[in-house]
Protein backbone atom coordinates (compact mmCIF):
# COMPACT_ATOMS: atom_id res chain seq x y z
CA UNK A 1 0.00 0.00 0.00
CA UNK A 2 2.91 2.33 0.58
CA UNK A 3 3.90 2.12 -3.10
CA UNK A 4 0.55 3.03 -4.68
CA UNK A 5 0.15 6.32 -6.51
CA UNK A 6 -2.24 8.99 -5.28
CA UNK A 7 -4.67 7.99 -8.02
CA UNK A 8 -4.60 4.28 -7.24
CA UNK A 9 -4.81 5.01 -3.49
CA UNK A 10 -7.98 7.04 -4.06
CA UNK A 11 -9.44 4.22 -6.12
CA UNK A 12 -8.57 1.71 -3.39
CA UNK A 13 -10.29 3.82 -0.72
CA UNK A 14 -13.37 4.33 -2.90
CA UNK A 15 -13.54 0.58 -3.55
CA UNK A 16 -13.39 -0.10 0.22
CA UNK A 17 -16.12 2.49 0.79
CA UNK A 18 -18.43 0.87 -1.78
CA UNK A 19 -17.67 -2.61 -0.41
CA UNK A 20 -18.46 -1.58 3.18
CA UNK A 21 -21.54 0.38 2.12
CA UNK A 22 -22.86 -2.84 0.58
CA UNK A 23 -21.74 -5.39 3.18
CA UNK A 24 -21.68 -3.51 6.53
CA UNK A 25 -25.28 -3.17 7.80
CA UNK A 26 -24.46 -0.59 10.50
CA UNK A 27 -22.53 1.65 8.13
CA UNK A 28 -25.15 1.20 5.41
CA UNK A 29 -27.95 2.23 7.79
CA UNK A 30 -25.95 5.26 8.87
CA UNK A 31 -25.44 6.29 5.26
CA UNK A 32 -29.16 5.84 4.61
CA UNK A 33 -29.92 8.12 7.55
CA UNK A 34 -27.73 10.77 5.96
CA UNK A 35 -29.81 10.66 2.79
CA UNK A 36 -28.73 10.44 -0.82
CA UNK A 37 -25.12 11.50 -1.33
CA UNK A 38 -22.86 11.28 -4.35
CA UNK A 39 -19.39 9.95 -3.46
CA UNK A 40 -16.85 10.38 -6.22
CA UNK A 41 -13.83 11.44 -4.14
CA UNK A 42 -12.35 10.50 -0.80
CA UNK A 43 -13.41 13.88 0.58
CA UNK A 44 -17.06 12.95 -0.12
CA UNK A 45 -17.00 9.84 2.08
CA UNK A 46 -19.02 10.12 5.35
CA UNK A 47 -17.36 8.87 8.53
CA UNK A 48 -19.17 6.64 11.02
CA UNK A 49 -19.25 8.26 14.51
CA UNK A 50 -17.09 6.17 16.81
CA UNK A 51 -19.94 5.80 19.31
CA UNK A 52 -21.48 3.38 16.80
CA UNK A 53 -19.05 0.76 18.12
CA UNK A 54 -20.66 1.06 21.58
CA UNK A 55 -24.17 0.18 20.48
CA UNK A 56 -23.80 -1.99 17.39
CA UNK A 57 -21.83 -4.94 16.06
CA UNK A 58 -19.82 -3.17 13.36
CA UNK A 59 -18.86 -5.94 10.94
CA UNK A 60 -18.36 -6.05 7.18
CA UNK A 61 -19.31 -9.34 5.57
CA UNK A 62 -19.93 -12.57 7.45
CA UNK A 63 -19.16 -12.75 11.15
CA UNK A 64 -16.05 -14.88 11.61
CA UNK A 65 -14.78 -13.12 14.75
CA UNK A 66 -11.65 -14.68 16.29
CA UNK A 67 -11.08 -12.11 19.06
CA UNK A 68 -13.07 -9.17 20.42
CA UNK A 69 -11.22 -6.12 21.74
CA UNK A 70 -13.04 -3.82 24.15
CA UNK A 71 -12.51 -0.29 25.44
CA UNK A 72 -12.31 0.70 29.09
CA UNK A 73 -15.66 2.54 29.05
CA UNK A 74 -17.93 2.79 32.07
CA UNK A 75 -21.39 1.28 32.48
CA UNK A 76 -22.87 4.71 31.82
CA UNK A 77 -21.02 5.36 28.58
CA UNK A 78 -20.79 1.78 27.36
CA UNK A 79 -17.81 -0.08 25.99
CA UNK A 80 -16.71 -0.04 22.39
CA UNK A 81 -16.21 -3.47 20.86
CA UNK A 82 -14.04 -4.30 17.87
CA UNK A 83 -14.66 -7.72 16.34
CA UNK A 84 -11.44 -8.92 14.72
CA UNK A 85 -11.53 -11.73 12.17
CA UNK A 86 -7.81 -12.59 12.22
CA UNK A 87 -5.83 -11.88 15.40
CA UNK A 88 -2.48 -12.85 13.89
CA UNK A 89 -3.01 -10.54 10.93
CA UNK A 90 -3.82 -7.73 13.35
CA UNK A 91 -0.65 -8.34 15.38
CA UNK A 92 1.56 -8.60 12.30
CA UNK A 93 0.34 -5.28 10.94
CA UNK A 94 1.04 -3.60 14.31
CA UNK A 95 4.63 -4.77 13.84
CA UNK A 96 4.76 -3.35 10.30
CA UNK A 97 3.56 0.06 11.47
CA UNK A 98 5.97 0.10 14.40
CA UNK A 99 8.89 -0.89 12.18
CA UNK A 100 7.93 1.77 9.65
CA UNK A 101 8.56 4.34 12.41
CA UNK A 102 11.27 2.75 14.60
CA UNK A 103 12.99 -0.12 12.84
CA UNK A 104 13.07 -3.82 13.68
CA UNK A 105 10.78 -4.74 16.57
CA UNK A 106 13.21 -7.44 17.80
CA UNK A 107 15.92 -4.89 18.49
CA UNK A 108 14.24 -3.18 21.45
CA UNK A 109 13.61 -3.92 25.10
CA UNK A 110 9.94 -3.27 25.93
CA UNK A 111 9.00 -2.19 29.43
CA UNK A 112 5.22 -1.82 29.72
CA UNK A 113 3.77 0.36 32.48
CA UNK A 114 0.08 -0.01 31.65
CA UNK A 115 -1.75 -0.85 34.90
CA UNK A 116 -5.26 0.19 33.89
CA UNK A 117 -5.03 -1.78 30.64
CA UNK A 118 -3.47 -4.82 32.29
CA UNK A 119 -6.18 -4.98 34.96
CA UNK A 120 -9.01 -5.57 32.50
CA UNK A 121 -9.73 -7.99 29.69
CA UNK A 122 -9.93 -7.27 25.99
CA UNK A 123 -7.25 -4.59 25.55
CA UNK A 124 -5.80 -4.47 22.04
CA UNK A 125 -2.82 -2.49 23.40
CA UNK A 126 -1.98 -5.26 25.87
CA UNK A 127 -2.24 -7.85 23.09
CA UNK A 128 0.12 -5.77 20.94
CA UNK A 129 2.60 -5.33 23.79
CA UNK A 130 2.55 -9.04 24.63
CA UNK A 131 3.41 -9.73 21.00
CA UNK A 132 6.25 -7.19 20.97
CA UNK A 133 7.63 -8.57 24.24
CA UNK A 134 7.56 -12.08 22.79
CA UNK A 135 9.50 -10.94 19.72
CA UNK A 136 12.09 -8.93 21.66
CA UNK A 137 15.65 -10.23 21.76
CA UNK A 138 15.98 -9.01 25.37
CA UNK A 139 14.85 -10.99 28.41
CA UNK A 140 14.23 -7.78 30.37
CA UNK A 141 11.13 -7.07 28.25
CA UNK A 142 8.11 -7.40 30.52
CA UNK A 143 4.97 -5.84 32.02
CA UNK A 144 5.08 -3.83 35.22
CA UNK A 145 1.92 -3.27 37.22
CA UNK A 146 2.79 -1.23 40.31
CA UNK A 147 6.28 -2.60 40.97
CA UNK A 148 8.12 0.68 40.41
CA UNK A 149 11.22 -0.53 42.26
CA UNK A 150 11.66 -3.40 39.81
CA UNK A 151 11.04 -1.09 36.87
CA UNK A 152 13.63 1.37 38.13
CA UNK A 153 16.29 -1.32 38.55
CA UNK A 154 15.52 -2.71 35.09
CA UNK A 155 15.84 0.74 33.53
CA UNK A 156 19.21 1.18 35.25
CA UNK A 157 20.34 -2.21 33.94
CA UNK A 158 19.25 -1.35 30.39
CA UNK A 159 21.09 1.95 30.58
CA UNK A 160 24.33 0.38 31.79
CA UNK A 161 24.23 -2.33 29.13
CA UNK A 162 23.27 0.17 26.36
CA UNK A 163 20.15 -1.78 25.41
CA UNK A 164 17.75 0.04 23.07
CA UNK A 165 14.78 0.47 25.39
CA UNK A 166 11.20 1.68 25.05
CA UNK A 167 9.08 2.40 28.10
CA UNK A 168 5.44 2.13 27.04
CA UNK A 169 3.29 3.83 29.66
CA UNK A 170 -0.09 5.39 30.25
CA UNK A 171 0.32 9.01 31.31
CA UNK A 172 -0.80 8.76 34.94
CA UNK A 173 1.47 5.76 35.61
CA UNK A 174 4.47 7.51 34.02
CA UNK A 175 3.81 10.58 36.17
CA UNK A 176 3.48 8.47 39.33
CA UNK A 177 6.81 6.81 38.57
CA UNK A 178 8.53 10.09 37.63
CA UNK A 179 7.56 11.66 40.97
CA UNK A 180 9.36 8.87 42.87
CA UNK A 181 12.44 8.28 40.72
CA UNK A 182 14.94 10.30 38.71
CA UNK A 183 16.91 8.92 35.79
CA UNK A 184 19.51 10.19 33.37
CA UNK A 185 18.82 7.90 30.42
CA UNK A 186 19.00 10.10 27.28
CA UNK A 187 18.65 7.16 24.87
CA UNK A 188 15.45 5.88 26.49
CA UNK A 189 12.31 6.15 24.35
CA UNK A 190 9.30 6.98 26.50
CA UNK A 191 6.16 6.05 24.61
CA UNK A 192 3.14 7.70 26.20
CA UNK A 193 -0.05 5.86 25.27
CA UNK A 194 -2.87 7.94 26.71
CA UNK A 195 -4.20 10.37 29.28
CA UNK A 196 -4.78 10.30 33.01
CA UNK A 197 -7.79 7.94 32.77
CA UNK A 198 -9.37 9.68 35.75
CA UNK A 199 -6.45 8.67 37.99
CA UNK A 200 -4.86 12.13 38.27
CA UNK A 201 -5.68 15.73 37.49
CA UNK A 202 -5.30 16.36 33.78
CA UNK A 203 -2.28 18.46 32.81
CA UNK A 204 -1.63 20.28 29.56
CA UNK A 205 0.26 17.83 27.37
CA UNK A 206 3.25 20.16 27.06
CA UNK A 207 3.58 20.45 30.85
CA UNK A 208 3.29 16.71 31.37
CA UNK A 209 5.96 16.08 28.73
CA UNK A 210 8.22 18.71 30.29
CA UNK A 211 8.03 17.00 33.68
CA UNK A 212 8.67 13.57 32.20
CA UNK A 213 11.64 14.85 30.19
CA UNK A 214 13.17 16.30 33.35
CA UNK A 215 12.62 13.15 35.42
CA UNK A 216 13.93 10.69 32.84
CA UNK A 217 16.67 12.86 31.34
CA UNK A 218 15.32 12.61 27.79
CA UNK A 219 14.98 15.30 25.14
CA UNK A 220 11.48 14.39 23.96
CA UNK A 221 8.46 12.24 24.77
CA UNK A 222 7.13 9.93 22.09
CA UNK A 223 3.45 9.01 21.79
CA UNK A 224 1.31 6.21 20.38
CA UNK A 225 -2.18 7.02 19.12
CA UNK A 226 -4.47 4.04 18.88
CA UNK A 227 -8.04 3.06 19.70
CA UNK A 228 -10.01 -0.10 20.36
CA UNK A 229 -11.99 0.66 17.20
CA UNK A 230 -8.89 0.90 14.99
CA UNK A 231 -6.64 -1.83 13.62
CA UNK A 232 -3.72 0.59 13.14
CA UNK A 233 -1.67 3.02 15.19
CA UNK A 234 0.05 6.37 14.69
CA UNK A 235 3.36 7.35 16.31
CA UNK A 236 4.85 10.67 17.34
CA UNK A 237 8.57 11.14 17.95
CA UNK A 238 7.93 14.37 19.87
CA UNK A 239 5.95 17.58 20.20
CA UNK A 240 2.67 15.66 19.97
CA UNK A 241 2.77 15.56 16.16
CA UNK A 242 1.73 12.19 14.69
CA UNK A 243 2.92 11.00 11.29
CA UNK A 244 0.34 9.49 8.99
CA UNK A 245 1.36 6.10 7.62
CA UNK A 246 0.67 3.37 5.08
CA UNK A 247 -2.59 2.38 6.83
CA UNK A 248 -3.95 5.60 8.28
CA UNK A 249 -4.89 8.88 6.66
CA UNK A 250 -6.44 11.77 8.56
CA UNK A 251 -9.23 14.16 7.60
CA UNK A 252 -10.31 17.10 9.75
CA UNK A 253 -14.03 17.90 9.70
CA UNK A 254 -15.84 21.07 10.75
CA UNK A 255 -17.12 20.80 14.35
CA UNK A 256 -20.38 22.57 13.47
CA UNK A 257 -20.87 20.57 10.25
CA UNK A 258 -19.18 17.15 10.49
CA UNK A 259 -19.95 16.36 6.85
CA UNK A 260 -17.79 19.27 5.68
CA UNK A 261 -14.01 19.63 5.84
CA UNK A 262 -12.46 22.14 8.22
CA UNK A 263 -10.26 24.84 6.64
CA UNK A 264 -6.67 23.64 6.25
CA UNK A 265 -4.67 24.12 9.43
CA UNK A 266 -7.78 24.79 11.52
CA UNK A 267 -8.99 22.72 14.45
CA UNK A 268 -11.81 20.30 13.79
CA UNK A 269 -13.01 16.75 14.40
CA UNK A 270 -10.37 14.09 13.75
CA UNK A 271 -11.63 11.55 11.20
CA UNK A 272 -9.64 8.47 10.26
CA UNK A 273 -9.35 6.23 7.24
CA UNK A 274 -7.90 2.94 8.47
CA UNK A 275 -7.28 0.59 5.55
CA UNK A 276 -6.74 -2.32 7.95
CA UNK A 277 -10.32 -2.01 9.23
CA UNK A 278 -11.55 -3.85 6.15
CA UNK A 279 -13.67 -6.25 8.27
CA UNK A 280 -15.29 -3.53 10.38
CA UNK A 281 -15.44 0.09 9.17
CA UNK A 282 -12.52 1.94 7.63
CA UNK A 283 -14.10 5.40 7.99
CA UNK A 284 -14.34 6.60 11.59
CA UNK A 285 -15.22 9.96 13.09
CA UNK A 286 -13.49 10.13 16.47
CA UNK A 287 -14.41 12.34 19.41
CA UNK A 288 -10.97 13.95 19.35
CA UNK A 289 -10.21 17.41 18.05
CA UNK A 290 -7.05 18.40 16.22
CA UNK A 291 -5.53 19.80 13.06
CA UNK A 292 -2.97 18.93 10.40
CA UNK A 293 0.22 20.98 10.64
CA UNK A 294 2.46 22.15 7.80
CA UNK A 295 4.14 18.73 7.66
CA UNK A 296 0.76 17.00 7.31
CA UNK A 297 1.11 15.58 10.82
CA UNK A 298 -1.84 15.20 13.17
CA UNK A 299 -1.75 17.46 16.22
CA UNK A 300 -4.36 16.64 18.85
CA UNK A 301 -5.94 19.52 20.75
CA UNK A 302 -8.57 17.88 22.97
CA UNK A 303 -11.92 16.15 23.03
CA UNK A 304 -15.35 17.18 21.81
CA UNK A 305 -17.54 18.38 24.64
CA UNK A 306 -20.79 16.53 25.38
CA UNK A 307 -23.05 18.78 23.31
CA UNK A 308 -20.71 18.70 20.30
CA UNK A 309 -20.38 14.92 20.47
CA UNK A 310 -24.16 14.57 20.71
CA UNK A 311 -24.58 16.74 17.62
CA UNK A 312 -22.16 14.54 15.67
CA UNK A 313 -23.96 11.37 16.75
CA UNK A 314 -27.60 12.35 16.16
CA UNK A 315 -27.84 10.32 12.99
CA UNK A 316 -26.88 7.18 14.91
CA UNK A 317 -30.00 7.38 17.07
CA UNK A 318 -32.11 5.11 14.89
CA UNK A 319 -29.37 2.48 14.87
CA UNK A 320 -29.28 2.26 18.67
CA UNK A 321 -32.93 1.37 19.24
Amino acid sequence: MSLVSDKSYEQLVLDIYRYQKRHNPVYADYLNNLGSRVVNRISDIPYLPISGFKHNKVITGEDHTEITYSSSGTTATGKSLHFVRDRQAYLEQTVRLFEHAYGKVQEYTYLALLPNYLEREGSSLIDMMQYFIGLSAYTESDFYLYDHDKLYSTLQKCKISNQPTILFGVSFALMDFAEKYKLDFPDLIIMETGGMKGQRKELPKSEMHRRLQKSFGVSSIHSEYGMTELSSQLYSSGNGAFDQNINIKIAIKDITDPLSSAPKGKQGIVCIIDLANIDSCSFIMTEDTGYLNGNNQLVLTGRLDISEARGCNLLLTELEQ
